[in-house]
């Protein structure tokens, strides 16, 4: 399994070229005051081509400052998402556009149902930490879609969550959402259930919604994942080395816009680059490049003392069958063990195909087995049972001991989808596939009662304020 891609002196010279791409070729940030802002901390700034070239001093005094912990809770607070910690995270898609029900059918437009159904599941399932919308409601206007969503969320799990935020004036709803939510600006700040994602647009530009957010959600210090996407030959040079350049330049320079923002707003590196495919056109989603840009970015990321944010766990398949099996284990495994803080977004069909449930429901067994393998070994002589093997001596039978009674269900990992059963019981069992037993849990976990309901006074002020949105955004 591999920890480490980079050198200390390679993970320098990707360091010193993404510092020259910011100083000579610089951004296209379309946002008036954020170029201001950087003019007045010493970048060069040309206004009308809103451009940006950014000095390496710039760059490593925002890196000082940037937040490096932060913790999203839940509804419910004792259900965290911690970054920055030593811990790991797993998020279910922030939201796909399109949505399969059944494995191998037809697509269709998402819908706001899918949100409630997507979320619920995403509840259920425990290897799950951010419990994403995985649906774009195609139903909702756009205006004021992210509302809606984030509020159909929360009636939904008491997890944290993940949803895709649209503009500064619907963040300010989303403010009130969180407010409700917490009580008090000073709590909402302590405990944020979410955050916005900043993507910048390879190679080397940001979008102004993504920034002008920002100003709104600052306000209750929600932390920023910046997650660019380079793609190796096509928005950035066909090498691995080059492309996490490039994301890296584009990922810093996503550092400076939020600490130029507001400084010391917490931030998680995103270093999600992908390879392409010359055959079929189509980014790659988990080929072995991404096991190895997985590596390499997370240990960028923790060069600069940041939380770490990797595109693993995913699969180019559209079901959840051997080839998914392959790409999501191989990459997840990878990334855990060289230290990323969280993973995903899963649920995903193929390349951003679609959402699919049943795939959640498979790589909640991946993560589940990854997991397992980042445990740690108990080197105790109890634990090594020296004891046992001199009462037993040469020969001896373990099986029916009570050391092996009192441990085996500590020291092995027990699957849930996985297949391990004697040929004749699998038959008789119905001789079922891994895409049956995934839809199967599907089906059982969503008819399962949902858990702890909203506050009857929570729930009239979403409403209100999703009506609100609805009534002053649409106009728009």
């Amino acid at each position: 399994m591999r920890t480490a891609l980079l050198s200390a002196d390679q993970i320098q010279r990707i360091h010193r070229a993404s510092l020259s791409i910011l100083e000579r070729t610089g951004v296209v940030i379309p946002h008036t005051d954020m170029l201001s802002r950087f003019h007045d901390a010493g970048a060069r700034v040309d206004h009308s081509a809103q451009r940006v070239r950014i000095p390496a001093d710039l760059v490593e005094r925002c890196l000082a400052q940037a937040g490096k912990q932060y913790t999203l809770y839940g509804r419910d607070l004792t259900r965290t998402a911690r970054f920055g910690q030593g811990a790991r995270n797993y998020n279910s898609s922030a939201g796909q556009a399109s949505w399969v029900d059944t494995v191998g059918g037809a697509r269709r437009y998402c819908s706001l149902g899918d949100v409630v159904t997507a979320t619920r599941l995403a509840d259920a399932l425990d290897g799950i930490t951010v419990a994403g919308a995985m649906a774009d409601p195609h139903e909702c206007d756009v205006a004021w879609r992210a509302v809606e969503v984030m509020a159909t969320q929360l009636r939904h799990t008491t997890k944290p969550i993940a949803f895709w935020f649209h503009n500064r004036a619907s963040a300010r709803f989303i403010n009130e959402v969180i407010l409700a939510l917490r009580g008090t600006e000073e709590a909402a700040r302590r405990q944020p259930p979410c955050n916005p994602f900043l993507e910048p647009i390879s190679p080397l530009r940001f979008p102004f919604d993504g920034i002008d957010l920002l100003y709104e959600t600052a306000r209750l210090n929600l932390p920023v994942p910046i997650g660019p996407m380079a793609q190796m030959g096509v928005s950035a040079p066909c090498s691995l080395a080059g492309t996490m350049a490039v994301e890296n330049a584009e990922i810093l320079a996503g550092v400076c816009i939020t600490q130029l923002v507001q400084p010391g707003l917490p931030v998680c590196y995103g270093g999600i680059c992908h390879a392409f495919d010359m055959r079929t056109t189509q980014m790659i989603f988990s080929g072995p490049e991404q096991a190895l840009m997985g590596v390499g970015m997370t240990q960028m990321g923790k060069h600069y003392g940041l939380p770490v944010y990797v595109n693993v766990g995913l699969s180019d398949s559209k079901r959840p069958d051997a080839q998914a099996g392959l790409e999501a284990g191989v990459t997840l495994a990878c990334a855990a063990a060289a230290g990323a803080d969280i993973f995903g977004h899963m649920g995903i069909c193929g390349v951003d195909q679609a959402a699919s449930l049943d795939m959640l429901v498979f790589q909640n067994e991946v993560i589940s087995y990854v997991e397992s393998t980042q445990r740690p070994v108990e080197v105790s002589d109890e634990a090594m049972g020296l004891e046992v093997i001199e009462e037993l001596g040469p020969g001896g039978n373990f099986l029916d001991h009570p050391h092996t009674a009192n441990r085996f269900r500590r020291e092995l990992w027990f699957p849930r989808l996985l297949d391990r059963d004697y040929y004749q019981a699998w038959v008789n069992a119905g001789a079922l596939s891994l895409e049956e037993r995934c839809r199967k849990t599907k089906q059982r976990l969503l008819a399962t009662p949902e858990g702890e309901p909203l506050d009857a006074v929570l729930e009239r002020n979403l409403m209100g304020i999703v009506a609100a949105a609805r009534k002053e955004l649409g106009k728009r």
